[in-house]
This record gives C-alpha cells, sequence and structure tokens, in this order.
C-alpha cells in the first residue's frame, strides 16, 4: 500500500485558531493616550515596535515581554520622567489583556473536529504558557489535538522536531497559520507544506513575502477551506 502523504497537521493558535492582535492593537491604543502629553501616537508606536523587537531575545513572545517593552517605552518617552501612577496604570493595562475571552475564529471547531481521528492534530504556539495554556482551556478545543507544543520560537529546527516527534516527519506533515514568518517559511525549510491564511491584524513583525514559488506552499482565505486543500494532496 502506497503511504499517505500527510499524515500530520499542526495548527498555530493566535489569530488563526482565535482572535488575539485585536486586544494587542486595543491595548496600545490605551498606552497611547497615556503618554499623549509626551510624544505623538505614531511616534509612540514606532518607539514601542523598536523595543519590542529588542526585548525579544530577552523576554520572548507574548504579554510579559509587551508589557516590560511598553514601561520601557514609557521611560524613553518621558526621557526618564515617568510618573509612578502611569507605570502601575501600564501594569494594569498588561493585566487586563490576560483576562479577555476566547474568541475563536469562523469554522475552527467544525475543520478540526472533521479532521480528528483521520489526521494527527498538533497545536503548535509561541507566546505565555500560562496565558497560552488559558486560551487552550477557554476555546474548548485541547480534547481535538493529540499534542500540544508551547515554543519560545518558531523555525525549521522546531518543525522538524515536532513533526518527527509527533508524527511521521516533516514531509508528510502540513502547518497551517496566519503568519508567514513563524508559521509557514519555516515548516516549507523544513519540508512541510504551509498553508497560509492570512489576518488582517497580524502583527508587523511577522511580515515577510510570500513564498509562491515554494511547491509546497498554500494559501486560503478561511480555514473551511482547508478541506479543499488536503483533498488535493491524496
Amino acid at each position: 500500500m502506497p503511504q499517505r502523504p500527510l499524515t500530520t497537521i499542526g495548527f498555530d493558535a493566535d489569530d488563526t485558531l482565535w482572535q488575539n492582535e485585536q486586544f494587542y492593537r486595543l491595548t496600545e491604543r490605551q498606552f497611547a493616550e497615556l503618554l499623549a502629553d509626551h510624544a505623538e501616537s505614531e511616534n509612540i508606536s514606532e518607539t514601542l515596535l523598536e523595543a519590542e523587537k529588542r526585548n525579544l531575545n530577552h523576554y520572548g513572545f507574548g504579554i510579559k515581554g509587551f508589557t516590560l517593552s511598553m514601561i520601557e517605552t514609557a521611560i524613553e518617552i518621558t526621557k526618564g520622567e515617568v510618573p509612578a501612577s502611569v507605570i502601575a496604570k501600564i501594569l494594569d493595562i498588561g493585566r487586563d489583556l490576560l483576562t479577555h475571552p476566547v474568541e475563536t475564529l469562523p469554522d475552527v471547531r467544525e475543520t478540526l473536529e472533521t479532521l480528528s481521528g483521520n489526521y494527527l492534530l498538533v497545536l503548535i504556539t509561541k507566546g505565555d504558557l500560562f496565558d497560552q495554556e488559558r486560551k487552550l482551556a477557554q476555546s474548548g478545543l485541547g480534547d481535538l489535538f493529540d499534542a500540544v507544543e508551547i515554543v519560545s520560537d518558531k523555525n525549521a529546527s522546531t518543525y522538524r522536531r515536532i513533526f518527527s516527534k509527533v508524527g511521521d516527519g516533516p514531509e508528510r506533515a502540513m502547518m497551517v497559520g496566519n503568519s508567514l514568518k513563524s508559521d509557514i517559511v519555516p515548516a516549507l525549510a523544513a519540508g512541510s507544506y504551509g498553508v497560509f491564511i492570512p489576518h488582517e491584524l497580524t502583527w508587523i513583525f511577522e511580515h515577510v513575502e510570500e513564498p509562491t514559488q515554494a511547491p509546497r506552499f498554500r494559501k486560503i482565505g478561511y480555514l473551511g477551506e482547508l478541506h479543499g486543500i488536503i483533498e488535493g494532496l491524496s
């Protein structure tokens, strides 16, 4: 009997299975309002983004690192004169990010239920451990996955390791996500299929050019179209 071309499917979480970036955007607007007397909103956002980039190697992805970057930005914008009350408010709005309810995206549950049992399903996400575990629990999707991997970063080695441990290797695996930089390009480099689902609010740090010439690259408009992609591989 010939081998199935696909046995394992990995899914990103934030902005692939549930909303995430919209809450960061809301928090960023609140942060800009706090510092409105010191700088324009655009300048505050640019300074915050640069702080986030600098701090990724120190704090990783997620809410804790974002909150620390907001504090660092406030110090920089105010030239070291940020009031303690503003720091306290930044900590409050950072904590608020940890309490937003989980809003799953369209077709998520139906798609996972259809695939579960026929393929090995793996949740592969990066970010704060406690926050990702909270969102997965609140989503009610946890029982549909054969494995959950919360990682510090996503690169080709990450996908080779996970798909070899959980499935039959990266060549018979697929990664589905909204980030070209984290979900698609490194999965393709590992030898997997990469299915890109654009999200209108994907963080700018995750933007790279679409690898349209890669034979295993696919792009769909919403998760419900994944069935057609999978059937096309059979």
